[in-house]
């Protein structure tokens, strides 16, 4: 994994916006219904080229495909793996429930991929068939072909155990522990073919702190703890073979402009996500509820075998970031880590976290990505002169 040894690096989570047909027909493909494989494959194809010709041409120095011919971030696992069907009964986040009229107001906003419903887990579950993952990986290649010497990197995001088990619900285990290690053991092989075809893997793993207030809120805070130790653990035995300086693990706390005010404290869970056998640890920095946590990583010194991923943008707001503040957000996370190379300016989520869920305009979205860059640049100018 590179690091910012005379410039900071810059970087993102993972999903970008896709094209309006593209999101229509992964929704409808999702759903069951009858589409043309030949068109879905087609856009994807023609979503990634897009995604990546817009990061290099902002100057983003560590790309990805863009999740673009996945429904969701975590959701698109039931689509690659045996034994899921049915709906899972998800519960409401309580931030959501305690202000039923944003509730109401944010799904109004949007026609989505299956969030709060999604299949559920009827039967053992196996990864039979990677050639949607080789897919994917395929259109990721050719699209870097065009571009090849104007990025620093590459990265490909795959869905941690957890948040499986915490989205699609278990219908068949005999307990939830049983359930996250099955699923850890058939995802080990996305993980491994990731990391073969050249790309950084990233971990995505909202479960280990938005779900304190989702699956586990009427748990303690030391039960939640418990929780995100087995996720962690099952975590590293899906990634024993892969080299940790490989592997970025990205943790949020749910990417909506929801109240919040019921997320977990980042100093809660920090020392349990310091056990992850990884490289790179991707947080929140940038929304309102959590920018003042960098105070957690002096309490909690960030290893030095990890590298820092900061939010310094934020996903799920129109707001377009002076890059000034930009600077300022990137220089306080240098501060709070003590070692200017091991931070890689980021964003606190993604941009398109499933089909039809789009929060923020997508030309505004690109834009922040100029944005982000400017302000790496400013931060590069005092750090480094």
């Amino acid at each position: 994994m590179n690091t910012s040894r005379d410039r900071i690096l810059t970087t993102h989570v993972g999903s970008l916006p896709r094209a309006k047909r593209l999101s229509e027909l992964l929704i409808q493909h999702e759903d069951g219904q009858d589409v043309d494989l030949g068109e879905l494959d087609r856009l994807a194809g023609e979503g990634v080229r897009d995604v990546v010709a817009r990061q290099v041409a902002a100057g983003v120095d560590v790309v990805n495909d863009g999740e673009q011919p996945r429904v969701g971030f975590q959701t698109y696992v039931a689509q690659r793996l045996e034994g899921y069907g049915g709906a899972s009964e998800r519960d409401g986040f309580k931030d959501m429930t305690d202000h039923p009229d944003f509730l109401e107001m944010l799904f109004q906003r949007m026609a989505t991929a299956k969030v709060m419903d999604a299949p559920k887990a009827i039967a053992e579950v196996e990864y039979v068939d990677l050639g949607p993952a080789r897919r994917e990986c395929d259109f990721f290649d050719a699209a870097l072909k065009e571009h090849e010497g104007r990025y620093t990197e590459t990265f490909m995001t795959a869905a941690s155990p957890g948040i499986v088990c915490t989205t699609l619900r278990n219908g068949f285990y005999d307990s939830h522990e049983a359930y996250v290690r099955a699923v850890a053991r058939e995802l080990k092989k996305e993980y491994e073919l990731i990391v073969s075809r050249g790309y950084l893997l990233q971990l995505d793993c909202p479960d280990l702190a938005m779900e304190r207030h989702c699956m586990f809120q009427n748990h303690t805070t030391a039960e939640f703890q418990e929780i995100v130790a087995l996720h962690v653990d099952a975590i590293n035995s899906a990634v024993e073979d892969i080299p940790a300086d490989r592997i970025r693990l990205h943790v949020c706390w749910g990417n909506y402009d929801g109240p919040h005010d019921s997320d977990v404290a980042m100093g809660d869970i920090l020392p349990l996500l310091y056990e992850a056998k990884v490289g790179a640890l991707s947080l929140e920095f940038a929304n309102p509820r959590h920018q003042h946590e960098y105070i957690e990583l002096k309490r909690h010194p960030l290893p030095d075998s990890m590298v820092l991923l900061p939010g310094v943008i934020d996903s799920t707001i129109n707001y377009l970031e002076h890059p000034q503040v930009v600077c300022n957000r990137i220089l306080e996370a240098v501060d709070a880590v003590g070692d200017r190379s091991r931070v890689i300016a980021g964003s606190d989520c993604g941009f398109g976290t499933f089909a039809g869920w789009e929060l923020i305009a997508p030309s505004v979205a690109w834009k922040k990505f100029d944005v982000l860059v400017e302000g790496a640049r400013l931060a590069s100018e005092r750090l480094w002169g």
